[in-house]
């Protein structure tokens, strides 16, 4: 249960959960709670102060003063009730782990939404230092993802520059370089919505908790809960959300619909999204996405409000005003480099995805599809088209990228090996038999980008991109980054070495892996160079 504001006249706006604001149910929610609150504002923690003293409005906290998390008497739970109530902090714990270490001091606006294997935002630091970055220099981030490079830029006082082709990741990118937002007006927009939100969850029958058994709620007859039509339900990995939780964040989307506004709009959806995987829904990530234990229930409006209160506390510490320009566009980053200007960009800090059987959407279905990002199998089908083929299921007839790489010895002798190994296993499936070909087009895909990315780079422009060594593919070795350099060298760049960033154990052979930072330098044009003389 959670208290969000006290407006300045003393009065209780409203109890977060649903509940009415009728003298009876402040009543009875007082003596539930009688003891502690915790107080809490938009940057920091401040005093606690005594619930018995609500009446007297000299005791309120400021406007802009959050109170929540009331401290209960005791009172157990069902076993059974407990467990589900338990089970989004749990998921959150497990997140925390592998979030590929992001330190605390990183979170503002990364945290808002991250992909579990998103490298790192020191690694970016680490190398705009090593390049000698500075507010006069541009970056580019080819793979996007979710804003890792160009949010930390950003926060460096370079302007960055990201081409990202999933439309939900390019909208969380956007969102989070969106820093110029009031974040007492963006949480009091946020109050509104699930005040509206929770109104009708309430009307219909339904509660954020175990409100109706703790204030003695008359039973109300629930109404039909809310669906998806099939073909968009058909898009989502099965049960990875579950049938009261995807009622809530419908009831959710249906609010934040009526009281849409376009200063708040992205980051209160951006919110939505990140709840929906990190404690909404049935997925787990470990790294792969797969569906766990289903969840009866998941207290949708309390999660989602938490997050856009997460984001006010970050915007209370990012800067505002004038800041560096970040740009992200939705491209394919084969050919995306040419919507920017010859010329224009000083370095590359980047992590391209790695050829193996890791289905890149799939990661982000659920809130690409809630969303409304995809809502067909068109919209998916256009999504993988636009991608570098890491994976078989995003192969098609029509792709072409492999001849981009016909007669390098090493990626020959890698398909061929992968083939032979097929055959001798008896692996006859049709994504199966794609492996050698897949592993032809990311590297032929790849040569396209650094092909088409030569004509944006300044002469000396510095690249640096995270790469790993894959054994997906029948345990057959792939070393990406010894083989994207040797591309690189070939198309006229420079190979200024390989770090290495570190090592993971693969799943299959229980063996090291490396990931690697290939370091690159583009010297310049040397056709351009010679016509000059």
């Amino acid at each position: 249960m959670t208290i969000w504001r006290f407006p300045s006249s003393g009065e209780i706006l409203r109890v977060a959960c649903g509940l009415p604001t009728s003298p009876k149910t402040l009543s009875q929610l007082l003596k539930l709670t009688a003891g502690l609150f915790r107080c809490v504002t938009l940057a920091e923690q401040t005093s606690c102060f005594d619930s018995t003293n609500l009446q007297n409005k000299s005791h309120f906290p400021p406007e802009k003063m959050i109170v929540e998390q009331p401290t209960l008497p005791a009172f157990s739970l069902p076993k059974q009730q407990a467990q589900a109530h338990s089970a989004p902090s749990r998921r959150l714990e497990k997140a925390e782990r592998e979030d590929n270490k992001l330190k605390m001091s990183d979170r503002a606006a990364h945290q808002w939404y991250r992909f579990v294997l998103s490298f790192p935002p020191h690694l970016v630091r680490d190398y705009a230092e090593k390049f000698g970055l500075n507010g006069r220099h541009q970056v580019l981030d080819p793979f996007c993802g979710t804003g890792t490079t160009v949010v930390e830029c950003k926060k460096l006082g370079i302007r960055a520059v990201g081409l990202e082709s999933n439309p939900v990741a390019c909208f969380a990118s956007r969102t989070k370089v969106q820093w110029n937002i009031d974040p007492q007006k963006l949480l009091r927009h946020a109050l509104t919505v699930a005040d509206t939100a929770n109104e009708r969850l309430e009307r219909d029958g339904y509660f954020e908790d175990d409100t109706q058994r703790l204030l003695e709620r008359p039973v109300v007859k629930k109404a039909p809960l809310r669906t998806l039509p099939t073909e968009v339900t058909n898009l989502l990995l099965t049960n990875s959300i579950s049938p009261l939780p995807l009622h809530k964040a419908l009831v959710l989307l249906e609010a934040l619909a009526e009281h849409h506004d376009d200063r708040f709009v992205n980051h209160e959806r951006l919110g939505l999204a990140t709840a929906l995987v990190n404690g909404i829904s049935n997925l787990h990530f470990g790294p792969e996405v797969g569906v766990g234990q289903a969840k009866r229930d998941a207290p949708v409006v309390s999660l989602w409000l938490d997050g856009v209160k997460a984001m006010a506390q970050d915007l209370e510490i990012l800067p505002r005003g004038e800041t560096p320009e970040a740009v992200i566009y939705q491209a394919d980053a084969r050919e995306g480099a040419s919507m920017l200007p010859a010329n224009s960009v000083d370095a590359v800090i980047t992590s391209p995805p790695y050829p193996n059987e890791k289905d890149y959407t799939r990661t982000t279905r659920l809130e690409s599809v809630l969303l409304g990002f995809i809502k067909s199998k068109e919209d998916l089908r256009d999504l993988k088209k636009n991608l570098v083929r890491s994976n078989t299921r995003g192969v098609y007839k029509s792709d072409a990228d492999d001849s981009h790489v016909a007669g390098h010895q090493e990626i020959e002798r890698i398909a061929a090996a992968i083939e032979n190994r097929r055959i001798e296993l008896n692996k006859d499936s049709g994504f199966e038999r794609l492996y050698a070909r897949v592993t032809k087009l990311y590297f032929g895909g790849m040569t396209r980008h650094l092909a088409e990315l030569r004509r944006v780079l300044r002469p000396g422009a510095q690249l640096a991109y995270v790469v790993g060594d894959q054994a997906s593919y029948l345990r057959v070795m792939i070393r990406t980054g010894q083989l994207l350099a040797d591309i690189a060298e070939s198309l006229g760049y420079e190979v200024v070495g390989l770090d290495l960033f570190r090592t993971r154990l693969a799943t299959a052979t229980r063996e090291q892996l490396r990931e690697e930072v290939v370091v690159l330098r583009w010297p310049g044009d040397k056709r351009e160079k010679k016509g000059s003389k």
